[in-house]
């Protein structure tokens, strides 16, 4: 599947130089990145022509799992449902960017999950310092030429040369070893019915009913009765290890909410009223959730801990009358 001679293929008439980022990558977000998985998705449904701040009801659905707040993630249902899109797994038993070529041909995008040590966006985090597993997605591949355009957290990036053979495993050091398994990749198949207009935020809002319907009860208070054991394992820990905490906590909390306000916002631009109070909400979570962070890591750093029960309180309401104003307003 890999030809010798050079494939190449292209799905999107961009160059990465060129791009301009969706507005929920702008700078001035409280959480400029949220996870792998919803930032390139924000931007493949961007380059897409869709708006991804349609598809975000799905995070009324968040919970607290016991060691860390759900990593969001955009429902492969609901990307259906309001943009005609069907995420599959892609059955990977040769190389992984011929499978991507072919694909791309035939006009889906793959996602695949890489090693963020090759991905030079990642420069001064994970680029050549760290082996992170995160997701891409490809918008454009030159076997021949060792060149690829991909999405990943905030914008549309180029690799090529030597870090495109580290993430497709084309280095020296990387051959003989058949313990490595396969990555796993997706590809986005876009046949489906594309909703617009007022289509659109009705199919939204039907959306929005469903998370809700499903949304878990007392997601903060069972946070709230972790916490203090939280505190008591980051004292013992090295602040390498905080990141990797506040990552799965602080950031997937706030960085859901602040989606979730700024779908509210969408909503409230296309008609619907009553829901001011929920956004301010949904922008308190984001906004106290940095402040807590940046509280927690002051005290790891010093390993002298403080009373939180101020800040967390203030979360608490606010995650209260977020989520119970859109289960008065939208709830079943």
């Amino acid at each position: 599947m890999d030809d010798a001679n050079g494939a190449g293929a292209r799905l999107l008439p961009v160059d990465p130089a060129d791009y301009r980022a969706h507005a929920l990558h702008a700078p001035d977000r409280i959480w400029l990145e949220t996870n792998c998985y919803i930032d390139v998705w924000v931007e493949v449904l961007h380059a897409f022509g869709l708006e991804p701040l349609a598809a975000l009801s799905f995070t009324v659905e968040q919970d607290f799992e016991g060691d860390h707040f759900t990593f969001f993630k955009f429902p492969p249902e609901d990307l259906r449902a309001l943009f005609g899109l069907q995420v599959q797994e892609l059955a990977i038993f040769d190389t992984v960017e011929g499978h991507s070529v072919e694909q791309i041909r035939r006009g889906r995008m793959p996602l695949v999950e890489v090693d963020s040590y090759y991905l030079p966006d990642t420069r001064g985090t994970a680029y050549k310092q760290a082996h992170v597993k995160s997701t891409i997605g490809i918008g454009a591949l030159d076997i021949a030429a060792r060149r690829m355009n991909y999405f990943h957290n905030t914008s549309y990036h180029l690799v090529e040369g030597e870090d495109f053979d580290g993430l497709f495993r084309r280095l020296p050091a990387q051959q003989g070893q058949p313990d490595v398994l396969f990555p796993y990749v997706e590809f986005v198949k876009r046949d489906g019915q594309v909703l617009e207009g007022r289509a659109l935020v009705e199919g939204a809002l039907a959306l929005m009913k469903d998370h809700l319907a499903r949304r878990p009860a007392g997601v903060f208070t069972r946070f709230r009765a972790e916490f203090p054991r939280h505190l008591e394992m980051l004292a013992s820990r090295p602040m390498d290890y905080f990141h990797l905490y506040a990552f799965n906590i602080m950031r997937q909390l706030g960085a859901n909410f602040e989606m979730l306000g700024s779908h509210l916002q969408w909503l409230a631009g296309h008609g619907e009223a009553g829901l001011d109070e929920a956004i301010a909400a949904c922008l308190q979570i984001a906004e106290g959730t940095k402040a807590l962070q940046f509280q927690l890591a002051r005290a790891v750093s010093r390993k002298k801990f403080g009373d939180y029960s101020v800040a967390l309180d203030d979360l608490q309401r606010a995650h209260d009358l977020a989520l119970g104003t859109l289960e008065r307003r939208y709830g079943r």
